[in-house]
């Protein structure tokens, strides 16, 4: 018996594909959908079928409660629907910057080889949390769609195996120190001559040239030369400047915000390079990526500011300077965790939503001609502040919550990542994924891992990651074979020499 699984799906060839799918019941009071069990089902797709799908056999079958997620179907787009598709990147990179903008490419279609050193790998492996399998999932998350070789660019035979890959391929991204690629023999001037269009994404604290070039530079001393840190933090009364040490975000943001420039850059520079191949010339491009200048883009108007009008900005606490009201209010407790504290967030600045506020919060007396535009109320911003607060202080966050989007009032709850795991929104939008990470080497069964989606979401577009990050090493001896040519016994003699893992 056959069913139909999609329609247009174009392959040349009989394909096999694996459906997990999986039984649902309710609990017994009936509040809420439970999963009773999972399989994993065998399927035959061919070219001729138009889309109907034969089932071959039940591979597996479990009985999983312990491992309920949303239902994942392990099928794939077709490749070439995807806007990078026929893009190959090798990454050289490792941590956050550089494989955070592979992630983003391969997400969207580029092939990505993740060239890492035999038997520790990249160091974001063994980072934070640890899984069954002693790996880190947050590593199993950036190194999505990925392709694992482990090759040693310490020794000139594994350099010289990367160089050959290099020729092959339409992106390198990179994230050394300034000059590390040179010291290998791998940089632009010794590629170029063999592979003209390649491009060379390669990100550093403070660029490939100017006087900090050579420094190194991780995102956190970036955000603190980029005057990030400055701003944040919370306001010495007599100065305006910082009380206390500036206040960090809890994650490494000056990686993210670098990888995101190296990824929309390294899309302009092919963008780029498809013109001139259309002049008739092959050449590739250089894409500086500096986490110092990609802080610097999120600056907003603070040097502008300082140039017309001497002001220096500094920090504002939970909320920002010149524009009122919007920051963290306070609410009673959830009765649920009576002794933690609980906060919401409200955004009213335009002029017309700080009235309805105002109705809201029961402060009419607020509003008017002195309180009218966003340069008036900023001049009030104590006032309309503690009135604010006075009001979300005698109501829940849910409360608040439901009278702010009555009102039309954007409005939003200060939440953990378990709250964001269970948001309707969330999990209507797909935006956290499902991903299945075999057991390899840690001597359990495989089990589901939850990420953050690709964003943003482009129609058309899957953006089901197709794998996890991948296991040390776990497409060498395949990279080797098909696209160096190499024999079994030449991949074999490498290892056994300590060039590949």
């Amino acid at each position: 018996m056959g069913f139909k699984l999609w329609d247009g799906l174009k392959i040349r060839k009989p394909i096999l594909v694996a459906v997990r799918y999986r039984t649902y019941g309710l609990s017994a009071d009936a509040s809420r959908t439970t999963i009773n069990t999972t399989y994993i089902r065998c399927l035959k797709l061919d070219p001729s079928s138009n889309g109907d799908v034969q089932t071959l056999s039940n591979a597996f079958y479990y009985a999983t409660p312990a491992i309920a997620s949303l239902s994942s179907i392990s099928t794939q787009q077709n490749p070439d629907d995807l806007p990078l598709s026929g893009i190959r990147v090798l990454e050289l990179g490792q941590l956050i910057a550089g494989p955070f903008a592979g992630q983003l490419l391969g997400q969207y279609g580029a092939e990505v080889i993740k060239i890492e050193a035999p038997k520790t790998g990249d160091p974001l492996r063994v980072w934070r949390e640890l899984d069954v399998d002693g790996t880190s999932p947050w590593f199993r998350s950036i190194a999505r769609n990925k392709r694992s070789v482990a090759i040693d660019l310490r020794k000139p035979e594994g350099r010289e195996l990367v160089k050959r890959l290099a020729i092959k391929s339409d992106v390198i991204i990179e994230n050394f120190k300034p000059g590390t690629l040179e010291k290998w023999g791998l940089g632009p001037e010794d590629l170029h001559p063999y592979n003209p269009s390649l491009i060379f994404t390669r990100v550093s604290g403070y660029g490939q040239t100017g006087p900090w070039a050579p420094r190194p530079g991780y995102a956190s001393v970036c955000e603190a030369e980029s005057g990030f840190r400055y701003i944040n933090g919370f306001p010495d009364v007599q100065t305006g400047g910082l009380s206390g040490p500036p206040v960090r975000p809890n994650i490494s943001l000056g990686d993210s915000v670098a990888g995101l420039h190296a990824a929309f850059g390294t899309v302009l520079a092919l963008l780029a390079r498809r013109e001139k191949r259309k002049q008739g010339q092959n050449k590739g491009m250089t894409v500086d990526v500096s986490i110092l200048e990609s802080m610097l883009n999120l600056m907003e108007g603070i040097v502008p500011e300082y140039d017309r009008k001497g002001k220096i900005r500094g920090p504002s606490g939970s909320s920002v300077t010149g524009i009122v009201p919007t920051n963290a209010y306070p609410c009673l407790p959830d009765t649920e965790s009576p002794t933690v504290p609980s906060y919401i967030v409200i955004g009213a600045n335009g002029d017309s939503i700080y009235n309805r506020l105002m109705q809201v919060v029961e402060r009419p007396d607020l509003t008017g001609p002195s309180y009218q535009q966003n340069h008036h109320r900023v001049e009030r911003q104590e006032t309309i502040e503690k009135a604010i607060s006075a009001w979300t202080v005698r109501h829940t966050a849910e409360e608040v919550i439901k009278a702010m989007t009555a009102a039309g009032v954007p409005v939003g709850r200060v939440v953990t990542v378990k709250d964001i795991v269970e948001s309707e929104q969330v999990q209507a939008r797909g935006a956290i994924k499902d991903v299945w990470v075999d057991g390899n080497g840690s001597g359990k069964a495989g089990w589901n891992l939850k990420m953050t989606g690709t964003f943003p979401v482009l129609e058309g577009c899957e953006s089901q990651p197709k794998w996890a990050g991948p296991e040390l090493g776990h497409h060498t001896e395949e990279v080797m074979t098909d696209e160096l040519g190499l024999s079994p016994a030449e991949v074999a003699k490498l290892r056994s020499d300590g060039i590949l893992g």
